[in-house]
This record gives C-alpha cells, structure tokens and sequence, in this order.
C-alpha cells in the first residue's frame, strides 16, 4: 500500500509494544520482532538497529533467557504508549464536545534564537497549536504547556492564558487561516483510500498482525497531527469521522486472526526484576 513505507521503525515498534507487551508484564524475543517486523516490510537490520536505539534512549530493558534477548517497556515507554492508546480509543478523531475554551500562548524570544523558537515551534504544533499570528499560538480547548516549556528553558519568554472568543469572531475562518486544513483532510483521505478496501478483505494468517501493526501505527500517526478542532467549525465533508469508522472496522476485522499469529509467532517470558 503507498503512504505505508514512510512510517518510521521506531513508530511501528512502539505500536508493537503497545500492543502486545504493554500491561502484560512480559518481555518480547528480538527474533520473534524481527520476524513480525520482516512481514510489515521492515528488514532485520533496521529492527535491530531500533530495538538498540529505543534501549539507549530509555524506551526499553534487555532481559537475557539463555542465549536469548528479550526486550521490555520501562516507566517512560509505558507512559508514551498509554497516552498513544488513549489518543486511539478515548480521545478519537472527532471532536464534537468543544465548551468554546482556547489556549492561547505569547512568545517573545531574541532575534538570535532561532533554534529555539524552531524547537518551540515544532513542540506547539505537536501539540495543537496553530499561529494566529506570529508570536501568538492558538489550541483548541485546556491544553497544560507547562513541562513542554519548561523542558525548553523558555518559561520566563511565554505566556499562557485561556480565553473564549468574542461572539462576531468568525470561528470557522480562524481555523482555516490558522491551520492547513486541505493537507490535514488529505491524511484522512488518504487513510481510508488505503485501508477501506480491507473492510471486506481477510490478509493471511501469519501476515495478520505485521498488517494490524501497520493500521495503528499508521492511524496514530494521522491523529496526532491533528489538533481536534471542534467539527461544528470545519467543513460540512470533514472525512475525520469516515476515516476512524474504516479504522475501526478494519481493526476488528484482523483482530481474531492477528491474536492467532500472536499466539503462533512471538515468543514471550515474564518480567523478571534487575535486570536491564
């Protein structure tokens, strides 16, 4: 399918542990993720590489079984994938519960500071926000900035405030002036072209979990780069609501026979303490 290949290793392992290790108090064999990773079209050494990366940043633990490494969640890893997880199934695509609150954060940084007002920058668009104006950022309902400002050292250049509009601002036009509507309409659209076709369709056996991977993986990406804006205030055809509706009936479509795969090709043992 075209518009899988870009997603990154690390974003298909994250929703492999989500998956199938977190809250099970398990470890994961590196050879039973390469074979999964191998179905999902990623290759062995790009897994490996990975599964290294992810325990040098502190997203994983080794436990050693015999000659066997296996690999486990950590505290920061967890956390990561249960908000992922909320985002998918309590948040959702939609947001049709909006009580007219925005946030509303002010920046004034040096001239000179270009990294850091690019780095503030990429953090307010991960996070919602779109540019009213240039050094003045706008997110749609109570979002807490605080630790991502303050993990930025710029808490004494930025100012937060809550606010509602006035009652002759024209909602919707904000929204379109301040985010890129069309690319984020396209994602959706894009989402269901590829994966609609599979709400009729059953993969094999054994490629079933490396194609559920893909789905969720892919889902999540599309939804976190969108700031839930209130749909009373988007376009009539807004294709969020169509997209999460393929995403769910293809997801539990391939469930039964991705836990039958599961079952067959991962090799699993318990947590065991101090080890890392």
């Amino acid at each position: 399918m075209t518009g899988e290949e870009s997603l990154r290793p690390q974003s298909l392992m994250l929703t492999f542990l989500g998956d199938q290790v977190l809250g099970r108090d398990v470890c994961v064999y590196s050879g039973s993720v390469v074979d999964v990773f191998a179905r999902a079209g990623v290759g062995e050494q790009a897994t490996r590489s990975t599964l290294s990366r992810m325990v040098n940043r502190g997203l994983l633990r080794r436990q050693r079984e015999g000659r066997r490494m296996y690999f486990g969640l950590t505290g920061r890893s967890a956390a990561v994938l249960r908000d992922g997880e909320h985002r998918v199934w309590r948040t959702g695509a939609v947001n049709r519960h909006w009580d007219g609150t925005w946030t509303l954060l002010g920046f004034s940084l040096p001239e000179s500071w270009q990294r850091q007002r690019h780095d503030l920058r990429s953090k307010l668009t991960w996070n919602g926000f779109g540019p009213l104006f240039s050094g003045l950022w706008i997110a749609p309902g109570e979002v807490d900035v605080s630790s991502l400002v303050a993990e930025l050292g710029l808490s004494a250049h930025v100012k937060v405030f809550r606010a509602h509009a006035d009652a002759g601002t024209d909602i919707g036009a904000m929204i379109g002036e301040t985010w890129g509507l069309p690319e984020l309409a396209a994602r959706y659209e894009g989402f269901t072209r590829r994966w609609q076709p599979w709400e009729t369709e059953l993969p094999d056996a054994d490629d079933a979990l490396a194609l559920r991977l893909r789905l969720q993986a892919e889902w999540l990406r599309v939804i976190r780069q969108d700031p839930r804006l209130p749909v009373a205030h988007l376009p009539d055809d807004w294709p969020a609501e169509a997209a999460e509706k393929t995403f769910r009936a293809v997801h539990e479509r391939f469930t039964p026979l991705a836990r039958e795969a599961a079952e067959r090709l991962l090799d699993v043992v318990p947590v065991r303490d101090g080890q890392a």
